[in-house]
C-alpha cells in the first residue's frame, strides 16, 4: 500500500510539473464576428473568402477591399523558471518534512494478517426482544 502511495504522488508530481511548464497555442479564423475553425496542433481551415476578394481585383491584390476575414492566435505561455525548493530549506526543515511525509504516509499502512479478532465467540443471547417490548418498529 506505501509503494502504491508513493507511486502515485510521483505522478501526481510528474503531472502537474508537465502542465505547469507546458506551452501551447490555439490557432484561430474569424468570418466577421463569426469563428469558423479553431485548431492546437496545425493551421487552422479558412472559410475561403479571402480568395475570393483577391480573385475579383484585376490590378493590384494589395490595392483590394479589406477582407471580412482575420485570424487570431491565443499563445499560452507555460513556467519556465521552476526552482528546486527543497534545497532552500535549513536542515531542521528538511528534517521536518522528510519526518512529517514519512509518518503521514505510514497512516495509510495496511494490516498484513487477514484475522478476525474474537471470530470464535458467539454473540449474546437476548433476554428479551426490546423492539417488540417497546413497540418500535421501523417503517
Amino acid at each position: 500500500m506505501k509503494q502504491f502511495i508513493h507511486k502515485s504522488l510521483a505522478i501526481f508530481m510528474a503531472c502537474v510539473v508537465c502542465f505547469t511548464t507546458m506551452s501551447f497555442t490555439i490557432d484561430m479564423h474569424y468570418c466577421g464576428n463569426t469563428m469558423v475553425d479553431y485548431s492546437f496542433f496545425h493551421n487552422v481551415n479558412t472559410c475561403g473568402m479571402e480568395k475570393a476578394a483577391l480573385a475579383s481585383s484585376c490590378e493590384n491584390p494589395e490595392m483590394s477591399k479589406k477582407s471580412c476575414c482575420s485570424d487570431k492566435q491565443l499563445v499560452i505561455e507555460g513556467q519556465d523558471d521552476l526552482k528546486d525548493a527543497f534545497k532552500n530549506l535549513t536542515f531542521e526543515q528538511q528534517t521536518f518534512v522528510t519526518a512529517f511525509s514519512y509518518s503521514y504516509l505510514s497512516l495509510f499502512e495496511g494490516t498484513i494478517s487477514n484475522e478476525v479478532p474474537r471470530i470464535e465467540y458467539s454473540p449474546p443471547l437476548f433476554k428479551r426482544d426490546v423492539q417488540v417490548l417497546h413497540q418500535t418498529f421501523l417503517i
